[in-house]
């Protein structure tokens, strides 16, 4: 299994950074996250959990198609964005942390390639970039997944 890319931009950015991952690729450039052996499948798991631990479950977590010339270029959709970037500031009542509940709770899906810490981290710079969007800017969250 090849990798999956997580990464901020606009529209026209996007579709330039997957023509070029599409061609063989690169380091990850900007506001990236490289994580190897694992889909779009498990990006769209990820954001169910974070929409149900920042109770926003049911919302559409699926990532959308972006553009016909790519079909490895997905957008992630407003309501994950959102249960993304609320990982980072949701407090709960309880004791434990959210974000590492969503981290654990990622890890323990079948095949996953890492373990609970190393979820956390790629959680954490999920969260991350969810927070940096900028709607002023037109900037927006995709996922390009070999």
């Amino acid at each position: 299994m090849g990798f999956t890319e997580i990464f901020v931009a606009t529209h026209d950015g996007a579709l330039k950074r997957a023509g070029i991952l599409d061609q063989g690729g690169s380091a990850p450039a900007g506001d990236a996250v490289r994580i190897q052996g694992i889909s779009d499948f498990e990006v769209e798991q990820l954001g169910d959990l974070a929409g149900t631990a920042v109770h926003a479950g049911g919302a559409d977590y699926e990532l959308t198609m972006v553009d016909v010339s790519s079909d490895s270029l997905l957008a992630v959709p407003a309501a994950m964005v959102r249960a993304l970037a609320d990982l980072l500031s949701y407090e709960t009542e309880g004791e434990g942390n959210v974000l590492d509940d969503v981290a654990e709770q990622w890890a323990a899906q079948d095949d996953m390639p890492f373990e609970a810490a190393q979820a956390r981290t790629y959680v954490q710079q999920l969260a991350e970039l969810a927070g940096g969007i900028d709607d002023a800017e037109r900037t927006g969250l995709y996922v390009w997944s070999s």
